[in-house]
């Protein structure tokens, strides 16, 4: 099997889905905007070539790139990044090479909000009220209907970038004379925590293993506010996010593809927010592997290059990430936070900086089978002396 992976040094772990690929039999066969002597020795190992290009944005040279790799090795198999900001550029050359996977006539159903919420509805999803918003007088008509607050974002972002909570005309006015020139999807707020639905489906649409998280609060406002974030994994499933979340991944027609859903919880109910096919962000991939005593990286390749994505999965702990950010003085410095939790502290990270405005500038994994040793620990990291 050829799978060309784009961008194999970056996010930095990621190198790992293309060692567990190569283990697995596939050449592997990385393009990226690094020179060769740039990549660290982990990626260079992990890849059977690479070709280096000056901008990946440049669709032509990542065409010549696949053309020399299919002159080299043969049909190309599988095109890859699992980045949401690639989602695109894989969907047009998979149409190029005719290579399976998510192709350009679906990829607005996996990248548009306003898409999402037709999906949604069609499936029975509760899902906000929210509608794309051209011009200011568009933008009135819909908080005419909903009030304020609303949620502002583009309507194919990635992530919490350029989203903005608006609370007044003042607000609205601004926005508008201040917003960035793309598709701006306008939402009702809503009150409640979030939880996502996320895992990994086979080629034939069948769950290989599902989790889900609780988040402290939205990224929109971890950036907006610069304040820390915390979000842990279940051991159990809520019935209603997994019943929700398993007819959102057949609705949306979710195969070979990790995906994570992001929901509401309200007084009144599960609400969907959006749905991501790819792994969810920062870290969790490891997240994964620590609350189940296995490794999500070994788990994808295998099943892509063998159809047989190995040992089933049992989620054993809660597993956390909890920030920390420059900005604070803490009360526990890192020796006291090892000493007194080392046993359940799994991963410490420095988060690379264009991530750092969502995930902090410092990153503790750790995990426990009870909710409440996540707490405590969670508690201790974040405790800080107060302005």
């Amino acid at each position: 099997m050829n799978v060309v992976y784009l961008s194999p040094h970056f996010p930095p772990h990621y190198y790992l889905f293309c060692r567990h690929l190569k283990d697995a039999g596939a050449n592997v066969l990385g393009i990226g905007d690094a020179r060769v002597d740039q990549l660290t020795a982990e990626v260079r190992d992990a890849l059977t070539e690479y070709y280096a290009v000056d901008d990946m944005h440049d669709y032509d040279a990542l065409v010549r790139a696949c053309g020399y790799y299919t002159h080299r090795y043969g049909k190309i198999d599988r095109f890859e990044s699992l980045n949401e900001y690639w989602l695109g550029t894989e969907a047009k050359i998979r149409k190029d090479f005719n290579i399976f996977g998510v192709r350009p006539d679906r990829i607005d159903i996996i990248r548009r909000k306003s898409m999402m919420k037709k999906i949604f509805r069609a499936a029975d999803v509760p899902v906000a009220r929210g509608r794309v918003v051209p011009d200011l007088e568009s933008a009135r008509d819909f908080v005419g209907e909903t009030g304020y607050p609303v949620v502002a974002k583009p309507d194919a972002g990635v992530g919490a970038l350029d989203t903005y909570r608006l609370d007044s005309e003042s607000d609205l006015e601004t926005f508008f004379q201040e917003k960035p020139h793309v598709d701006y999807i306008m939402e009702e707020f809503i009150s409640g925590t979030i939880e996502s639905f996320d895992g990994l489906a086979d080629a034939d649409g069948n769950l290989v293993f599902s989790t889900a998280h609780v988040f402290s609060q939205g990224i929109m406002e971890t950036v907006n506010e610069a304040c820390h974030i915390y979000y842990y994994s279940l051991k159990e499933i809520p019935e209603n996010l997994e019943a929700l979340g398993r007819t959102c991944v057949e609705a949306f027609d979710v195969r070979e593809r990790f995906f994570h859903i992001e929901f509401f919880r309200t007084v009144s109910g599960l609400i969907a927010l959006e749905v991501n096919m790819r792994p969810p962000g920062g870290f969790t991939t490891d997240m994964f592997n620590y609350a189940c005593d296995n490794d999500v990286y070994r788990t994808w390749a295998r099943m892509v290059v063998t159809g047989d994505p190995g040992p089933a999965w049992e989620r054993k702990y809660h597993c956390c990430y909890a920030s920390r950010n420059n900005r604070y003085s803490y009360l526990h410095n890192h020796d006291s936070i090892m000493e007194r939790y080392g046993d359940s502290i799994m991963q410490v990270e420095r988060v690379p900086g264009v991530f750092s405005s969502a995930l902090g500038d410092i990153g503790y994994i750790f995990r426990s089978p009870k909710l409440s040793e996540i707490d405590e620990i969670t508690e201790f990291i974040h405790a800080h002396r107060r302005a």
